[in-house]
């Protein structure tokens, strides 16, 4: 196994040869700051939005919202459930940062369709000891936005339920559909 520190690095830093995916970021990262003008704003978003969705490298999220860095918060998961861990980000979101607005995007063609609980049984068997969160898999992308949907409708640590809406992401089209929550 390679690690960052272990590889070659030429003059400015750049690397010489071979390197890991990492070692490319941060080259690029160096490249990035080079050029950057601290943009003057803080964590609170311009749009008051929260934005939970999958973390599939597939979706562009402020590309296909024509969001800007500040607009928004995202957060993102496998299949964008809406955990527990989901629920203390968006308290955190709204309770300090004065986000008002849940948006849920789910995608077509998600991996979390296709795996079960039976991941967290093989990895038990694997390493000897049991996950403690759920994969939270799922069959239906409509019925898991509802879901998703009702969770942070309910959740009482939340301040602003009342403009939660959840949408499919077409992975094929860019397109967005809302899921009638009902």
């Amino acid at each position: 196994m390679t690690t960052s520190a272990a590889v070659p690095l030429g003059p400015e830093g750049a690397i010489t040869e071979g390197g890991t995916v990492t070692d490319r970021l941060v080259e690029a990262n160096r490249a990035y700051a080079a050029s950057f003008t601290d943009p003057g704003m803080d964590a609170r978003p311009v749009q008051r939005v929260a934005v939970v969705a999958c973390m599939d490298a597939r979706l562009d999220l402020h590309a296909a919202l024509g969001l800007r860095l500040g607009d928004c918060h995202t957060i993102r998961n496998a299949g964008g459930v809406v955990t527990d861990d989901v629920i203390r980000s968006l308290t955190i979101s709204q309770r300090a940062l004065g986000t008002r607005s849940v948006v849920l995007i789910h995608h077509t063609g998600c991996g979390m369709q296709a795996i079960t609980e039976d991941f967290r049984h093989d990895l038990e068997m694997e390493v000897g000891q049991r996950p403690s969160w759920a994969v939270e898999s799922f069959k239906d992308v409509d019925q898991d936005v509802r879901q998703s949907m009702q969770r942070v409708r309910t959740s009482p640590f939340l301040l602003h339920t009342d403009d939660v809406r959840g949408f499919v992401f077409d992975v094929k089209t860019g397109l967005i559909t809302e899921v009638d929550p009902a």
